[in-house]
C-alpha cells in the first residue's frame, strides 16, 4: 500500500477518535487505533510508531492539507478537538476539488439511462447542486432534511466496514428504557435509515432474534476479531416487506388495515403511499378515500397514523381501531386540563 494511502487512513482514524467525546485519547490510544485500522485495510500487522502519530497530528494541525485541525492536549496527556463538532471531513472544497467533482459528475451523467444508475440518479442531482453552490458561492437549490445534532453518525463508516469485513462488534449501548449502559457482542448485517435516524441491524447471538440498534444510543464500539461472525442469510427486502419503519414484531403476521382519509389528505396519500402495499378501495363523493394496507402493526406505523389527526380513521381491524381511539381519548383528556408550566 502506498505511503500516502497509509497516511490518509491514519488521519481519518485519528479524526474519528477525536470526534468520540465519550472517552479520553492518549497518544498510545491513537497509535493502537491507527495500527488496527491499517491491519483492517492491509490484512497484516503494521504497528504505527509514536513519532508517526505525532507527525500526523502536526500535519493535521497545519494548513498544508487544508485541515487546520484544532487538536489540543489537556492534562499533558489527552488529545481532543477544541471545537466539539470539528471533523476533517467537513473542510471546504478547494477549487481543484470542485473541478474534479464536476468532471466526475458529468461523466457519470452519461450513464444515467443505464439501469445500474437508476437508484443513484437523485444522488448525482444533489451532488451537482452542491458543486454548483460551491462554485457560484450561492445557496444550494436542493435542501435536504437532516439533523445536524443527531448523535452517533460518526459510527456509520466504522459499522459499514465491520459489515463488509464480517467483524463482530462489541457495543456499549444505552437504550431509552435502560438506566445503565449495557455491553454485548453484535453481528451487524445491514445499516438502515428511517425518519432521519440510523440503525444497525443484526443479532447478538444465533439463538436471539434480529435486533435494531439506534446509532444515537451507542456509547462506544470495539471489535472481537477472535469470535466467528454469524454467516446467516439476511434479505432486508423480505424482512421489512410488511412493516413501516424498522421494528418487526416477531410472531405477528401481516393483516389488512383499512383507513379512511379525508379529502384534504387524500391527494397526499395517493401521490405518496404510506406503504408499497397500499391499495385504493374507494373514492367518495366528498373527495375522501378508503385505502387498504397489508402490514404487521408496529410503533412506527401507529405514529404515522396518529400524525394525520382527525384526517384519518382506522376502519379495520377492530383491535387497532380501539387502540387508536384509546390513545386519542387520553390525548384529549390531557388538553382538557390546565397546562403544567
Amino acid at each position: 500500500m502506498a505511503q500516502n494511502k497509509n497516511a490518509l487512513i491514519r488521519y481519518k482514524t485519528i479524526d474519528k477518535c477525536l470526534q468520540n467525546n465519550y472517552r479520553q485519547w492518549t497518544l498510545e490510544d491513537l497509535m493502537n487505533a491507527c495500527s488496527e485500522a491499517l491491519y483492517e485495510y492491509e490484512g497484516k500487522e503494521n504497528p504505527v510508531s509514536k513519532r508517526t502519530i505525532q507527525l500526523d497530528i502536526q500535519m493535521m494541525r497545519s494548513e498544508k492539507l487544508g485541515y487546520n485541525a484544532p487538536i489540543e492536549v489537556y492534562d499533558k496527556k489527552y488529545y481532543h478537538y477544541a471545537e466539539e463538532d470539528f471533523s476533517i471531513t467537513d473542510i471546504p472544497l478547494t477549487e481543484t476539488d470542485i473541478n474534479v467533482l464536476s468532471e466526475t459528475v458529468s461523466m457519470l451523467k452519461q450513464f444515467k439511462d443505464f439501469s445500474l444508475f437508476n437508484d443513484v440518479s437523485d444522488i448525482l442531482q444533489r451532488l451537482e447542486d452542491k458543486i454548483y453552490a460551491e462554485k457560484s458561492h450561492t445557496q444550494p437549490v436542493i435542501h435536504l432534511d437532516k439533523n445536524e445534532s443527531l448523535k452517533g453518525l460518526h459510527f456509520l463508516d466504522e459499522i459499514y466496514q465491520a459489515i463488509v469485513k464480517k467483524i463482530v462488534l462489541v457495543i456499549t449501548y444505552k437504550s431509552f428504557k435502560s438506566k445503565e449502559e449495557n455491553q454485548f457482542h453484535f453481528h451487524p448485517f445491514i445499516l438502515k435509515e428511517f425518519n432521519n435516524r440510523w440503525f444497525v441491524v443484526g443479532r447478538k447471538k444465533v439463538s436471539q432474534p434480529i435486533a435494531n440498534l439506534a446509532l444515537d444510543r451507542i456509547i462506544k464500539i470495539d471489535y472481537d476479531f477472535q469470535m466467528p461472525f454469524l454467516e446467516q442469510p439476511f434479505n432486508p427486502e423480505n424482512y421489512y416487506k410488511n412493516v413501516i419503519g424498522v421494528t418487526v414484531n416477531s410472531g405477528l403476521q401481516p393483516k389488512p388495515i383499512q383507513l379512511w382519509i379525508d379529502q384534504y389528505n387524500a391527494p397526499y396519500v395517493l401521490t405518496k403511499p404510506l406503504h408499497r402495499s397500499q391499495r385504493l378501495l374507494k373514492k367518495n363523493e366528498d373527495g375522501s378515500i378508503i385505502i387498504n394496507l397489508f402490514l404487521i402493526e408496529n410503533y412506527e406505523m401507529e405514529r404515522i397514523l396518529l400524525g394525520f389527526g382527525d384526517g384519518l380513521e382506522v376502519l379495520k381491524p377492530e383491535r387497532l381501531r380501539l387502540r387508536m381511539k384509546s390513545i386519542l381519548e387520553k390525548s384529549l383528556k390531557r388538553y382538557e386540563r390546565s397546562p403544567e408550566l
